[in-house]
């Protein structure tokens, strides 16, 4: 049975909260007051602003929200931050009302996007608001972490909805909101409804507050040692919290039975090389990390080796403040500052409020705990002082440390200051961009009228509304010259006088919006071209968002490389420090995709709210002969394994679904195939998310399994394992052709090839010809035989010589089995001669 089961027939407040609290009691959940106060103003028809901390159940109140709105025959629709929460929430909510009652909407994905309950992303809703204005098919908003109304970027998005919804019933929920009295204030004229402020700074789990003086590692024996555990150690970056985990190893976290336990839970999951192997250690000494940057596979072991009650540490970045799925009973803050882009600073009350309410667990503890540790020359100030004792010649001697230059230091006042706090009020970032006026041009009615109603009457004081509207009638012209829009003579039959010209996708601003930018792109190549595969590569790379970090690193190993080439060239060092400033990470087809941009865009003028982006990962990828392992480890990527696995995934779903089929040669597909089975090998759960979203088995339903699943063996896709061979083979080629006999000793030394016996065989090749091509010919499926026997293949990669004589080459064999196993094609190099 499903929540819609228990819908009254008659909708009436009093039989709705009944009807509610019954199935709630059913389940043996006792309300807090606070979730009784907000579902009564629910059931009542009022808005609702509620603010409580975090465990008290907001997230029980939306479902009664959703509960509300569907007995009335109204659409709900759920709004989150992050595209991984919406889906979260959209399963939650299917096995609450029932896959048929449930949609989603993501800019990715739509699936079921009828239903009556929604699932999307704060931007989907904004841009529907925007679209049909208050004739918008929206009765009612459950806004979740509202408090990212704030943010620069995207605050306009959790906005536009409370301007332009004005029939819909808001219910604005977050931990961490401030004074609300403003919102109070404004949802109530705009709706016509009764806003209700909802509030409690009672948690059904208390939090005791704790300025810790000793040494973390001190400090965490303190903890452990009184049963305080599971202890999220917060840092605010990556390497940190590595770094810290590491050091941790010392401290004895677990049992013999736990790590037993462990063991038995992990059974073969894969870790690969690097960071995997780094975690492996980790979680079996009872020790897990979590951040952005981990791949999926890694975050979602962590999560469930501590749900299961295996980890008692966790050390991570502050990702912990928008929903971690893990069970902690203490947080310990490692520094009460951290970088926000430009510079060092303080944590704000609500950044603090946000990260410490994680702390407790509803059901499983009595109390939550959150510590503070001070500064590190603070805490051996404070141990010399103790070793001192009452001693004023021993105090007097003591050289106390100072903090480091730069240090942007913190104290117990500045922890009892967070702790008092309430979170900072919320402030307006609205913003007017193209997609915003073509939203509302294309709504029926008087466009000139609604976007003055967003003009002047959203949250921003007179004089940004003044830079707002200057912005939008810029943004106006630009549309009007170039044709985009049209004034009329008199008013249409639906009200308007201005109108499109153009036909728009409903998610045009929101998924790849310069997509219609690659296909004309795509069409300037030549099909017949050896480099067309890889072209339309750096095409859709071009439109992706960048991966700053593999970027970075891309362009410090360029400049490493130049510098070395321009001291063999005997350039002077100031001149080698000019010459630098142009070197940048790679940027195929720059000046055709800028050229092709700047035509595009005289036509389209909302593309000036995007920026083309050339780059090369996935093409420096495929042309290096590169696996995602020996990528990560050549640009020291490892603690970005998962924002380059999501850059790649995000590459392959553009290629596989923005590319026409007409445009996908041989090779293209032959790429694409190779990109899909290698992230499926790195880590499925992308991939699956995705299609599980696109496709949702409504029998078995979207539960996750204990732990996450083993990838599908690699030589299943015969296509895709063909170009994973061929990549490993012309791997060597590349190697060969430089003359790197040492790398290549490092890969088939343990088949017996080491550097001396590349070393021996290439330049007898060399002794024949002057040159090894690794050219688009010489890394083609002409050049690659593959015989195929039980279990093994024999290949023979022939060089691309010169002469056109192709009589040298490499001969090998790939194991099947151990390819399965593996994750990648397992090459054993059997001989480098001439037939």
């Amino acid at each position: 049975m499903t929540l819609t089961d228990a819908l009254p027939a008659d909708p009436d407040p009093d039989s709705l909260f009944e009807a509610f609290s019954s199935w709630t009691a059913e389940r043996g959940l006792e309300l807090y007051p606070a979730q009784e106060e907000a579902l009564i103003e629910v059931v009542s028809g009022a808005n609702v602003i509620l603010s409580t901390p975090t465990g008290s159940g907001k997230s029980l109140v939306a479902v009664g929200a959703h509960f509300t709105a569907m007995a009335q025959g109204k659409r709900s629709f759920y709004t989150a931050p992050i595209k991984a929460l919406v889906s979260e929430k959209f399963f939650q909510l299917i096995d609450t009302f029932g896959a048929e009652n449930v949609g989603m909407m993501t800019g990715d994905s739509s699936v079921n996007a009828d239903a009556p309950i929604i699932c999307c992303t704060a931007e989907i809703l904004a841009n529907i608001a925007l679209r049909f204005g208050a004739d918008a098919p929206v009765g009612q908003v459950v806004a979740d972490e509202f408090h990212f109304y704030s943010e620069p970027d995207r605050g306009w998005a959790w906005q536009v909805p409370l301007l332009e919804l004005k029939n819909a019933q808001f219910v604005l929920m977050s931990a961490t909101l401030g004074d609300v009295s403003y919102f109070e204030k404004d949802l109530t004229r705009r709706t016509g409804r009764p806003t209700s402020v909802v509030t409690s700074a009672q948690r059904p789990v208390p939090l005791t507050y704790r300025y810790a003086l000793t040494p973390l590692h001190e400090t965490m024996s303190e903890l452990l040692n009184g049963g305080q555990a599971p202890v999220y150690v917060v840092h605010f970056s990556q390497a940190a919290a590595i770094e810290r985990a590491q050091t941790l190893m010392s401290i004895n976290v677990t049992t013999k039975a736990e790590k037993e336990a462990i063991a038995e839970m992990l059974g073969d999951f894969r870790f690969t090389a690097g960071f995997g192997k780094t975690l492996s250690r980790l979680v079996r000494h009872g020790i897990g990390v979590h951040h952005a940057g981990m791949l999926p596979k890694y975050r979602r072991l962590v999560e469930q080796l501590a749900q299961a009650g295996l980890l008692k540490v966790i050390c991570g970045t502050d990702t912990l403040g928008v929903g971690i799925n893990v069970p902690i009973r203490t947080v310990v803050f490692s520094a009460l500052t951290k970088y926000d882009g430009v510079r060092q600073r303080h944590l704000k009350a609500r950044e603090f409020h946000q990260i410490a309410g994680r702390a407790g667990r509803a059901g499983f503890d009595t109390d939550g705990y959150v510590v503070v540790e001070a500064p590190d020359h603070v805490i051996e100030n404070a141990k010399a002082l103790e070793k001192a004792g009452d001693d004023p010649k021993k105090k007097r001697k003591i050289t106390r440390k100072k903090a480091p230059e730069g240090f942007v230091n913190w104290t117990e006042s500045t922890f009892e200051r967070l702790v008092a706090a309430e979170p900072e009020p919320l402030t307006s970032s609205f913003r007017v961009t193209h997609s915003m006026l073509l939203n509302v041009i294309s709504r029926p009615g008087n466009a000139f009228e609604s976007m003055r109603h967003l003009l002047e009457d959203n949250h921003e004081d007179r004089a940004s509304q003044r830079r707002l509207i200057r912005r939008a009638i810029a943004i106006y012209r630009a549309l009007l010259a170039a044709g985009v829009v049209e004034r009329l003579p008199e008013p249409d039959a639906e009200g308007r006088i201005v109108r499109l010209t153009v036909d728009l996708q409903f998610d045009f601003a929101l998924n790849q919006p310069l997509s219609p930018l690659a296909l004309a792109a795509i069409d300037l190549l030549d099909i017949e071209s050896p480099s067309y595969a890889l072209d339309v590569v750096s095409i859709v790379e071009s439109i992706v968002d960048d991966p700053r970090p593999v970027l970075s690193q891309q362009q410090f190993k360029a400049r490493g490389e130049a510098v070395q080439s321009m001291k063999a060239e005997g350039i002077e060092y100031d001149e080698r420090m000019t010459l630098l400033e142009n070197v940048t990470y790679p940027k195929p087809l720059e000046e055709l995709l800028q050229v092709a941009y700047a035509g595009y865009r005289q036509g389209h003028p909302w593309v000036d709210d995007y920026q083309l982006s050339p780059k090369s990962v996935v093409r420096d990828m495929y042309e290096r002969a590169l696996n995602f392992v020996e990528f990560i480890n050549f640009y020291q990527l490892a603690r970005s394994e998962g924002l380059v696995l999501r850059y790649l995934t995000d590459a392959f779903d553009t290629l596989r679904h923005t590319v026409p089929d007409d445009a996908k040669t041989e090779a293209l597909q032959d790429l694409i195939e190779w990109l899909g089975e290698m992230v499926r090998q790195i880590d499925s759960s992308l991939l699956d998310e995705w299609e599980s979203l696109r496709n949702p088995d409504e029998d078995e339903g979207p539960h996750a399994p204990a732990l996450p699943d083993g990838p599908p063996p690699v030589t299943r896709n015969e296509r895709a394992f063909r170009v994973l061979v061929r990549n490993q083979l012309f791997r060597r080629v590349e190697l060969a052709a430089r003359r790197n006999y040492y790398e290549l000793g490092q890969l088939d030394g343990a088949s017996g090839w080491h550097a001396e016996e590349w070393e021996d065989a290439i330049e007898d090749y060399y002794d024949q010809h002057e040159t090894l091509g690794i050219g688009p010919d010489a890394r083609g499926p002409a050049l690659l035989i593959i015989e195929k026997e039980p279990g093994l293949w024999k290949v023979r990669q022939i060089f691309d010589d010169p002469a056109g004589d192709h009589d040298w080459g490499i001969s090998a064999e790939v194991d099947l089995a151990a390819s399965d196993e593996e994750g990648a094609a397992v090459v054993r190099v059997i001989d480098v001669n001439q037939l």
